[in-house]
């Protein structure tokens, strides 16, 4: 399978971040990493212009759940309302440290395709692409 054209991971760990798009890069995943670092960023770059999808618009959104400002709960809520010709097919997968029963139970009601424990790994990132665009393991 050819790399995905865009990922958007909305995170505001600096570290996780750096980490995650030298992964993406390593294996060559993307043309492109566009970075939010909180739900209210993510849903501004997503949101089209002149009533045209958003041509930045991306393949995967990786979405942590503790942020400030708008966190991953509140972006998935707030996505599932965008109209479905923006949302697209974006999977969207919550990576996250949270073991907040309620945070992880209220998951199950938001369009949430995965759900991985940080730090994203080669193994996990291959499970991702298999689930999601029938990618072969990366390496």
């Amino acid at each position: 399978m050819q790399k995905l054209r865009r990922v958007l991971l909305v995170d505001d760990d600096p570290t996780n971040n750096f980490l995650t798009q030298r992964l993406l890069k390593r294996f060559d995943v993307a043309d492109h990493v566009m970075v939010a670092e909180n739900g209210q960023e993510a849903l501004t770059l997503l949101q089209p212009v002149g009533g045209a999808p958003a041509p930045s618009f991306p393949a995967l959104i990786l979405l942590d759940i503790q942020m400030p400002i708008m966190n991953g709960i509140e972006f998935l809520q707030a996505y599932q309302q965008l109209p479905p010709s923006q949302r697209r097919s974006t999977p969207v997968v919550v990576l996250t440290t949270s073991a907040d029963a309620h945070d992880l139970s209220r998951l199950d009601n938001l369009p949430a395709a995965g759900r991985i424990n940080k730090p994203l790994t080669p193994e996990k990132l291959a499970t991702v692409l298999q689930l999601h665009f029938e990618r072969q393991r990366p390496g």
